[in-house]
């Protein structure tokens, strides 16, 4: 009888990162221009609304918004990952998790979740989103995914993809199917996506840093320098027949309203 995977928000979601936050600042990809501009359409002038960016890490996503005019908090349960983050005058770090923010009810106008939302309970979560958000709030679920159709970035993926024995966060369905549960939640209304392409400039330290900073990946170990070896040689062969490399990536935004079902008192 096969047993179901283990879901991965039950795999150490607050810890996991707490020897990878100066590689995840220095070496993470960041968003294109059109999936903030998506995020943010219609919600109306950005200085006169809050967001919560939850999952924050090391702000790379609350850093955006807040550079759009928005004042952010950035919820972030990992004390590594908030430290190696830049300031930001209009960005305030807050410790607390998907489930319990620790933020005041119906207070924010919007809430994001940039590379995190598979980490999180989703049924708790999406609970607290709607508390957290006022009437005409919006929760934006948002991935990077690596573009499987760009040949580089393609071998790129196999070479992960074995190093971390097949883990289930290198599921390309993994978003369509935590997306599913907004989809399908009573608690939120008007569910729509947009996709985004968007090319990540990378050379062969930065190629090494974003395996440092994957959680699921080793630092050290056989596993790890073949690893190195194997990207080595494919960053030598791509950037002797190209001159530069870009890691290809297909960002998908997942937009819903605050519904009007199941209200709370507060």
């Amino acid at each position: 009888m096969q047993t179901e995977p283990t879901p991965l928000h039950a795999m150490n979601p607050l810890c996991r990162f707490s020897d990878r936050a100066e590689d995840y600042a220095k070496y993470r990809p960041s968003y294109p221009t059109e999936a903030i501009t998506a995020v943010l359409s219609g919600l109306g002038e950005p200085a006169h609304l809050t967001a919560a960016d939850i999952g924050a890490g090391t702000g790379i996503s609350a850093r955006l918004l807040a550079d759009r005019g928005l004042h952010v908090w950035a919820i972030e349960p990992n004390a590594a990952m908030q430290q190696a983050a830049l300031s930001h005058p209009r960005v305030t770090f807050q410790a607390g998790t998907a489930e319990e923010t620790g933020l005041a009810a119906e207070a924010i106008d919007l809430v994001t979740c940039f590379q995190s939302f598979h980490w999180f309970e989703p049924s708790k979560s999406l609970t607290e989103f709607r508390r957290l958000l006022r009437t005409s709030g919006r929760l934006a679920l948002i991935w990077n995914d690596r573009d499987q159709n760009d040949p580089f970035t393609a071998q790129y993926t196999q070479l992960i993809r074995v190093a971390s024995d097949q883990h289930p966060a290198e599921s390309c369905h993994i978003r369509t199917m935590e997306a599913q549960s907004l989809a399908s939640s009573s608690l939120f209304q008007n569910f729509r996506h947009h996709k985004f392409t968007y090319r990540h400039p990378v050379d062969l330290q930065a190629l090494i840093g974003r395996v440092r900073s994957t959680s699921y990946l080793p630092q050290t170990g056989a596993i790890y320098e073949q690893l190195v070896a194997d990207i080595t040689q494919l960053y030598e062969q791509w950037i002797q027949e190209t001159g530069a490399i870009d890691l290809v990536h297909r960002t998908i935004v997942f937009l819903a309203e605050r519904g009007e079902e199941g209200g709370f008192e507060f």
